[in-house]
């Protein structure tokens, strides 16, 4: 069985996982199978299969990726995941997580985690890049739909509670560029 080393959430893990073939035919299993079935993660969920609703979403070295379609055979060795799981510092909530709860951004809440990753990434993308604005309204509609620029892939909530969303979104946004 083939393994690596990973960071998990900020802790070391040696990521064994299931793999066949080699070369380009070589596949292995999904790092969201991995995450659930072999380290306990319950925050990245099984949606579509396709990349395409987000409730997978993970940051994989600082990048938004799904978790449904990386393979681990291309995840690197040494490569930092971070999960919802590990977001919260101890007791106190990040400030996205805040956000969606003190806004009540979620009905059935199976969507949270992948717009709570996904915007995660994006607004520390932006923050790295030195745009400490809060995103508008707009931007965050924008980055949520997929029709950002810098985000090709869109978040899906069924429930229909995308202002407050939005509002938690740009609420987080604050405290962190604050």
């Amino acid at each position: 069985m083939p393994s690596r080393s990973i960071r998990l959430n900020g802790t070391t893990v040696q990521a064994d996982y299931e793999s066949a073939g080699s070369g380009s035919s070589q596949s292995s299993e999904q790092l969201l199978d991995w995450l659930r079935n072999r380290q306990s993660q319950r925050g990245p969920r099984f949606g579509c299969g396709l990349a395409q609703c987000g409730a997978c979403t993970v940051l994989l070295d600082g990048a938004v990726t799904r978790s449904c379609v990386r393979q681990m055979h291309t995840v690197a060795d040494g490569a930092e995941i971070r999960t919802l799981d590990g977001l919260a510092d101890g007791r106190r909530q990040h400030p996205l997580q805040r956000a969606f709860v003190e806004l009540q951004a979620a009905q059935c809440g199976f969507c949270v985690n992948g717009m709570v990753m996904g915007s995660l990434g994006w607004l520390e993308g932006r923050i790295a890049a030195g745009n400490t604005a809060v995103p508008t309204e707009q931007e965050t509609k924008d980055f949520l739909s997929g029709a950002a620029p810098d985000n090709t892939r869109n978040y899906l909530c069924r429930c229909g509670t995308h202002t407050r969303i939005v509002a938690a979104v740009r609420a987080a946004a604050k405290e962190m560029t604050g």
